[in-house]
C-alpha cells in the first residue's frame, strides 16, 4: 500500500491591518510639534529650515483637506 502525506493547506494571506494613525493626523501633529519646537531653535539656519518644513507641511495638508471637501 501507498504512503498518503497530508499537505498542509496555504494560508490565506491576512489583509493589510488599518493603519493606527492616517496620514493626514501624522502631519497634523508634525505640525503641532514644530510650533512647540521653533520659539526654542536658536540657530537662525536651523529656524529657517524648520520654517519652511512647516511651511511645506501646512501647505500639503491644507491641499488634501481641501480635496477631501471637494472643492
Amino acid at each position: 500500500m501507498g504512503q498518503v502525506i497530508a499537505f498542509r493547506r496555504p494560508q490565506q494571506p491576512s489583509a493589510a491591518p488599518e493603519p493606527v494613525l492616517g496620514l493626514l493626523s501624522a502631519v497634523d501633529f508634525a505640525l503641532r510639534d514644530l510650533a512647540e519646537i521653533m520659539p526654542h531653535i536658536a540657530l537662525d539656519s536651523a529656524r529657517a529650515q524648520a520654517e519652511a518644513c512647516r511651511a511645506m507641511l501646512a501647505q500639503a495638508f491644507d491641499a488634501e483637506v481641501e480635496a477631501e471637501l471637494g472643492n
